[in-house]
């Protein structure tokens, strides 16, 4: 039976995809196999030695010790693209909300309410008021997207539907993402072209330490004056001191964000959600759908997809036993596991092995079950992190 450490609230979607007769899951667990998670943080003294992978039921993983996991050889999965929708329709409302004076008219109307109940006094107020509240229209304005992933090729596909002019920017665009962007995206060549030629400006970008504070005082003097800036991404992609200084500075016009601070707070200029753009019940199903899928692949079949730190590397099941292991990225590590194997009169099937970074990863498929003596002696290999068999 294999433990899953549930430590949040996640969609009973996801849930029924662990059957009960192999995985016990809970909230509370001695020696779990694998960590399921929305928001926790889990830190280095969190984790049990028992574990063998964390899966996040959304996109972002800065508050999981990815480091630690990859030297421990317990890959760490997201769900990217998962909740892309319900985030590309807070986008679109964000984009709305910001060239029309709804939420002030909103605003308005529940203070009139306060004073009066007399339909008339109400229409002829309203009527004399409503100027205050006229806002423009989107179409034809331009929408700088700086990020291209699941959500950023969505939000683009959105806004030309919308009639917008779309740019984009991402200088880590992989050829998957490529093929899924309109080719009526035009691309900038770095962020300063897109940031002074865009009217809405929208950031798409994963919480990494290149793009901490991406926007900022000095890529702020390149926006278009009177820019709208949204962030709907991470929080600390954006300085918000920066933003409003901007603002004050008539620099940036309005900032809409899914990440409240301080700072922020109080401001006609600024329009802040309870970080609510995955909030959506599909979009709750889907990531644990994803999570659940992706963790139950690879404790039983040793397969990764969508790990932030393990190459994604997936094989179909041929002979007796599966035997994976990472280790270092360094020259002669198969060269000293097989010689193992062959010693033992164990016969490889099939290989596959792939490498990212600093740590590289194996499946082997044999002939025979590999014994826990055998397992040890691979362990034992300097550079090894992590051996198992599935």
């Amino acid at each position: 039976m294999l433990k899953i450490l549930k430590l949040n609230q996640i969609s009973a979607a996801g849930l029924k995809r662990f059957s009960a007769d192999k995985y016990a899951i809970a909230g509370e667990l001695d020696s779990p196999d694998a960590i399921l998670v929305r928001s926790t943080p889990i830190k280095p003294d969190d984790l049990p030695s028992t574990v063998r992978a964390i899966a996040r039921a959304g996109a972002g993983v800065d508050k999981i010790c990815v480091d630690d996991c990859t030297v421990r050889g317990i890959p760490v999965f997201n769900t990217p693209g998962a909740n892309a929708n319900s985030v590309k329709e807070l986008i679109m409302l964000a984009l709305l909300l910001s060239s029309r004076g709804v939420i002030r008219g909103i605003r308005f109307l529940d203070e009139l309410a306060k004073t009066t109940n007399d339909p008339e006094v109400v229409t002829k107020t309203v009527e004399k008021e409503k100027k205050r509240f006229a806002g423009s229209e989107i179409i034809g304005n331009t929408l700088g997207i700086v990020g291209l992933g699941a959500i950023g090729s969505i939000v683009a596909e959105m806004a030309i539907g919308m009639g917008m002019e779309v740019l984009g920017f991402d200088p880590g665009l992989s050829v998957d993402q490529a093929w899924r962007l309109s080719n009526k995206v035009k691309r900038c060549k770095d962020l300063p072209t897109l940031l002074a030629k865009s009217d809405f400006i929208t950031l798409h970008l994963p919480m990494l330490e290149s793009t901490r504070y991406m926007i900022n005082s000095e890529s702020l003097k390149n926006v278009k004056k009177g820019a709208r800036l949204l962030n709907f991404s991470r929080e600390k992609i954006v300085d918000p001191f920066a933003v409003v200084e901007a603002l004050d500075k008539g620099k940036l016009s309005k900032f809409i964000t899914d990440f409240p601070h301080p700072v922020l707070m109080g401001r006609e200029d600024i329009i802040l959600m309870p970080h609510i753009g995955a909030s959506t019940k599909e979009a709750e199903d889907n990531c644990a759908i994803m999570a659940a899928d992706q963790l139950i692949d690879f404790l039983e079949n040793g397969n990764i997809k969508n790990s932030v730190n393990f190459p994604n590397l997936e094989m179909e099941r041929t002979g007796v036993c599966r035997l994976a292991f990472s280790n270092m990225n360094v020259p002669n590590m198969l060269g000293q596991v097989l010689p193992i194997l062959a010693s033992h009169n164990i016969n490889v099937l099939d290989m596959l092995n792939r490498s990212r970074g600093s740590i590289a990863y194996t499946l082997l498929d044999v002939d025979t079950v590999v014994s826990a003596e055998i397992i040890e002696m691979i362990k034992a290999i300097d550079g090894i992190y992590a051996v198992r068999t599935h």
